[in-house]
């Protein structure tokens, strides 16, 4: 028996992409295409939840874990790696959507992920502000949040001859949002619903 509920389908890959609200329009775009990409949905919310992420990310999501409710991709993404506890530590910052390096700053000897965490943020604050943007910032570590919202760099590192640069970039963040006004938004990444952040290093 054919069933008369309402499906929408969205085209990733063929003659023509989009979200399509019959299969017969669907048939259309991906007919004679090698390869086409495409899927049906019980709803338009997450019709376009699945067509706002390119079709790699999709699969790469469990179906039952979409989020009808996508990341914002105005926005740019922070995220750090360090080899070891402490260890050399790295930070970037990228455009969410297109995964375009905006910043990138060490390696650093003996720091660590929470610390390049931190400093990603605060880095990201100066230049969205610098270039005066409305774009929000995305950070999957709720540490480095909070030490950003309490002007503070809550480490438990001990201070050596290695990571003495390290502990100048901190200050320097510090004396930063303490003599700076910002109304950049800081959002949690939500690394379960979307995915890792866009701007991870891919080490784990």
């Amino acid at each position: 028996m054919k069933s008369n509920k309402k499906k929408y389908y969205v085209v990733w890959e063929g003659n023509n992409m989009g979200i399509f609200n019959t299969w017969d329009e669907c048939k259309l775009q991906t007919k004679n295409y090698k390869g086409a990409k495409y899927k049906s949905f019980a709803t338009l919310k997450e019709a376009e939840a699945a067509y706002s992420m390119s079709y790699y990310e999709f699969k790469n999501i469990e179906p039952k874990k979409i989020d009808v409710n996508p990341p914002n991709y105005n926005s740019i993404s922070v995220d750090a790696a360090s080899s070891g506890n402490p260890g050399k530590m790295e930070y970037q910052g990228v455009d969410t959507k297109s995964k375009n390096i905006l910043f990138k700053r060490g390696p650093y000897k003996e720091a660590t992920n929470n610390i390049g965490e931190f400093l990603g943020l605060v880095h990201g604050l100066a230049l969205l502000k610098k270039l005066k943007s409305n774009q929000i910032i995305y950070s999957d570590s709720v540490t480095a949040i909070s030490w950003v919202k309490k002007k503070k760099c809550k480490t438990k590192l001990v201070p050596n001859k290695n990571n003495k640069e390290v502990f100048v970039l901190i200050q320097r963040a510090i004396n930063w949002l303490n003599t700076n006004s910002y109304n950049t938004k800081i959002v949690k990444w939500e690394t379960k619903k979307w995915g890792e952040i866009p701007a991870d290093f891919g080490r784990k």
